[in-house]
C-alpha cells in the first residue's frame, strides 16, 4: 500500500510538471500558429477618359494585310495601369470587323487588335455607352460586345438584342461588392439604325434610379456611374451635366466618372445620399486618353485613381486614397516606325529620358501637365498628383 501511494505521488508530480510548466518542448509538427486576420481589404480603381481611334492611328498600327499592333501605344504606361485592381476606360469606337471597312471620324470602326492591346494594357471594363456606339448600327454594337468578351474585358452600357445573354453590372473583387453603370446623352445619327435606345443606355433619370436601386438590392458596397455627356471642348461642366449629377447623387451613387468633351473638366467631392460612402466624387471629364487630336487641351488627359477600403467585419466602406497621373500622347517616329505612345506628362522635367522626343514635344508635354492640374483640381487639395517612380 505504501509503495502504491509513493508511486501515485510521483506520477502526480510528473503530470503536474507537464501541465503547469509553460516551457516544455513541443514537436513543431504539432504547433498551431494563429495568424492575425486583417480586418480591412482595399481595392485600387483607375479610370481613363476617351480611347479613340482615328484613321491615322490604325494606319500607324498597321503591320500587314488586316494585321495591326496597338500595343506600343501603352508601352510606357502599361506597368502603371496593370498595377491597379480594376481599370476602366471609355471605348469611343466600335469593333464591327473589316467587312464594315475600318474608318475614323465621323463613323468609327476599329480593328480587333485594339481590344487585344487594351487587355494587354490592363483594362478590365470598357464603357461602351457613348455617342459613337451606334456608328455601325446594332451589328457594330453586338460585335463590339463579342470582341471585348473574347479578350475578357467587360463592356458596360450596351447590350445585344439578339441574344439571351445577361448584361452584367454587379461584381466582386477582394470581397468588395461593386456595381458599374454607364449612360450616354445620345448617339450620332445613323439612318440604318434609328432606335439605338433599345441597345445603348441613354441618360434617363427614371432608368438610372431603377438601376441604382437594383444594385442596392444586391447589397452593393459601392456604386459607380459613368456618364458620356457635356459639350465638346468646353472646359467647364454645363448646367445639364450638373443637374444630372445632382439627381444621380440623390439616387444613391457613390462615384461618378465622365468624359466626352475631349478636354479635362474639374473634380468635385459631394455628400452622398442614402449610400454606403459618407462622401463621393465626380470627375466631370477625364479628357482624352489616346486620340489624333493634337491641339492643346486635347492632346493629353489623365489616369484617375481611387482606392476603396472595406472593413470585412462591419461592411463599412470608405475612400482611402485619391490621386491622378497627368498623361500626354506622343505622335512621331520611334526607331523608324510611326507610333503613338502615351507618356506621363511629368517627364517634361527629364527632357533626355526619351530618345524620340524633341523640344516641341517637351514644350507640349509641359503645357499639358500644368493645364491638367489647373483644369482638374481647381485649387483643391485633393486629389493628389501621382508619379510613376
Amino acid at each position: 500500500m505504501k509503495k502504491y501511494i509513493i508511486f501515485m505521488f510521483i506520477l502526480l508530480l510528473v503530470i503536474s510538471y507537464w501541465v503547469f510548466n509553460p516551457y516544455y518542448p513541443v514537436d513543431e509538427e504539432e504547433t498551431i500558429i494563429l495568424e492575425e486576420i486583417d480586418s480591412t481589404v482595399t481595392v485600387s480603381f483607375s479610370s481613363v477618359g476617351d480611347i479613340m481611334c482615328h484613321s491615322t492611328q490604325y494606319n500607324y498600327a498597321w503591320v500587314s494585310k488586316d494585321s495591326f499592333d496597338f500595343k506600343p501605344v501603352f508601352s510606357e504606361i502599361g506597368n502603371y495601369l496593370r498595377s491597379k485592381d480594376i481599370l476602366f476606360g471609355n471605348l469611343e469606337t466600335v469593333l464591327a470587323g473589316n467587312t464594315k471597312n475600318y474608318s475614323g471620324y465621323p463613323f468609327f470602326n476599329t480593328p480587333n487588335e485594339l481590344a487585344e492591346a487594351l487587355k494587354f494594357a490592363g483594362f478590365d471594363f470598357l464603357f461602351t455607352a457613348n455617342n459613337h456606339a451606334n456608328d455601325k448600327g446594332q451589328i457594330g454594337v453586338d460585335r463590339t460586345i463579342d470582341v471585348l468578351k473574347n479578350v475578357n474585358i467587360v463592356p458596360i452600357g450596351t447590350k445585344k438584342l439578339s441574344s439571351s445573354e445577361p448584361t452584367y453590372n454587379f461584381f466582386v473583387r477582394k470581397g468588395l461588392r461593386f456595381g458599374v453603370l454607364a449612360y450616354t446623352y445620345g448617339t450620332n445619327y445613323n439612318e440604318n439604325s434609328l432606335h439605338p435606345q433599345e441597345y445603348v443606355n441613354y441618360i434617363d433619370p427614371i432608368k438610372i434610379e431603377n438601376d441604382i436601386n437594383s444594385l442596392k438590392n444586391k447589397k452593393a458596397d459601392l456604386i459607380i456611374v459613368y456618364f458620356h455627356f457635356g459639350k465638346e471642348y468646353l472646359k467647364e461642366p454645363t448646367k445639364q451635366q450638373i443637374d444630372i449629377v445632382d439627381q444621380t447623387v440623390g439616387f444613391g451613387a457613390d462615384v461618378i466618372l465622365a468624359s466626352h468633351p475631349h478636354v479635362i473638366q474639374r473634380f468635385e467631392k459631394f455628400k452622398t445620399v442614402n449610400a454606403n460612402l459618407d462622401s463621393g466624387f465626380i470627375t466631370y471629364s477625364l479628357g482624352n486618353f489616346v486620340s489624333n487630336q493634337r491641339w492643346r487641351y486635347s492632346d493629353g488627359g489623365l489616369i484617375f485613381n481611387f482606392d476603396i477600403t472595406k472593413n470585412i467585419f462591419t461592411d463599412s466602406v470608405y475612400i482611402s486614397k485619391v490621386s491622378y497621373l497627368p498623361i500626354w500622347v506622343y505622335k512621331g517616329k520611334i526607331n523608324g516606325n510611326k507610333e503613338y505612345v502615351i507618356l506621363p506628362s511629368e517627364d517634361f522635367k527629364n527632357p533626355s529620358k526619351y530618345n524620340f522626343t524633341n523640344q516641341a514635344d517637351i514644350d507640349s508635354m509641359k503645357k499639358s501637365y500644368f493645364d491638367t492640374i489647373e483644369l482638374f483640381t481647381k485649387g483643391n487639395e485633393l486629389p493628389k498628383i501621382d508619379r510613376m517612380n
